[in-house]
């Protein structure tokens, strides 16, 4: 699969384009539109470039331009796996253009590590079953750990639900990234 043909086609296309600058700054979001926030987190892919094969790179760009791409038309306030959730609209979106079913999964869960730290931080635990359902539906934890650093260190985003997540799955997955990659991104 040429993922970097594919990110050249998504790019082009008058849906992705038409959601960039939704958007205005928020809690997490302090940048404001999807534009912006992928000129945010862009840099962070290229800092850790020399860690990547060349397909991983390609991969992250996909991700990097389409996890929130579709905030605009979303449903608000509906968990991730709802079919109007930005998360599953951006799955079907980018399903459009690629059959690989890890990287789609990970575009539909991107948000899972926060959303489960959200309620371990509120009530002192947290789903699970939800929890073993993310890690059921992963396969390269190099990659989703990659993209939620990526995603994760931008100036709007605290670095305690990397922690708290990089942590949770520490003796359960195989990845090369380290709770250290978080402070050095």
């Amino acid at each position: 699969m040429d993922y970097e043909e594919i990110f050249q086609r998504v790019i082009v296309d008058a849906r992705y384009l038409q959601n960039l600058d939704w958007g205005e700054p928020r809690p997490g979001h302090p940048e404001g539109t999807v534009r912006a926030h992928i000129a945010e987190i862009e840099p962070n892919l290229e800092r850790l470039k020399p860690r990547l094969s060349e397909i991983e790179y390609w991969k992250l760009k996909l991700l990097i331009h389409t996890h929130d791409s579709f905030k605009a038309a979303a449903k608000e306030n509906v968990a991730i796996s709802d079919p109007a959730s930005h998360a599953s609209l951006a799955r079907s979106f980018l399903a459009e253009f690629c059959g690989d079913q890890d990287l789609l999964a990970m575009v539909q869960y991107h948000d899972e590590p926060f959303a489960l730290w959200r309620q371990f931080a509120s009530k002192g635990s947290y789903n699970k079953q939800r929890f073993e359902n993310l890690l059921g539906q992963i396969r390269d934890w190099d990659l989703f750990l990659a993209f939620n650093i990526i995603d994760g260190c931008t100036p709007g985003k605290e670095r305690e639900p990397l922690h708290w997540f990089f942590k949770e799955v520490a003796d359960k997955v195989d990845s090369k990234f380290t709770r250290a990659e978080i402070t050095q991104t």
